[in-house]
């Protein structure tokens, strides 16, 4: 549980930061546009903080934490860590205007897209995890 509640303090801290990077690069930069920057700010509350809080109520009520569970948060935490590593990727560039080449651009979709696959079938295996744990409880 303690886990759970440290990563969701550390994807709180990891939000704030990604909103005023956003913020300030933006601003410093003079840029008014769209960017995916704006997403990394998003993605590190929703899918950081608040699903690691959510972990510490389930784990805490059910005890949903087995071996099978821990390897899915471990793939989680890669997963949106890639995901939100790649909107740093591409949104920098994007403030500063610069053209990514064409090779470049699909690795840094598919690098998205993997991190993005990856929290999905996270998020699938633990909550059949949480099912696992509801039967038990059941039981």
């Amino acid at each position: 549980m303690k886990k759970y509640a440290n990563s969701a303090l550390i994807y709180a801290i990891l939000a704030m930061v990604g909103g005023v990077f956003f913020r300030e690069f933006t601003k410093f930069n003079g840029f008014e546009g769209a960017t995916t920057l704006a997403f990394v700010h998003t993605h590190y509350f929703a899918l950081g903080m608040i699903v690691f809080l959510l972990l510490v109520l389930l784990e805490n009520a059910l005890h949903i934490t087995d071996s099978k569970v821990s390897r899915a948060v471990t793939a989680y935490h890669i997963g949106l860590n890639a995901t939100a590593a790649m909107l740093v990727v591409r949104g920098i560039p994007q403030v500063l205007g610069i053209e990514l080449a064409h090779g470049m651009d699909a690795a840094i979709s598919g690098i998205a897209g993997l991190g993005h696959i990856v929290l999905g079938v996270s998020i699938v295996l633990i909550l059949l995890g949480v099912k696992r744990a509801v039967s038990r409880a059941e039981a």
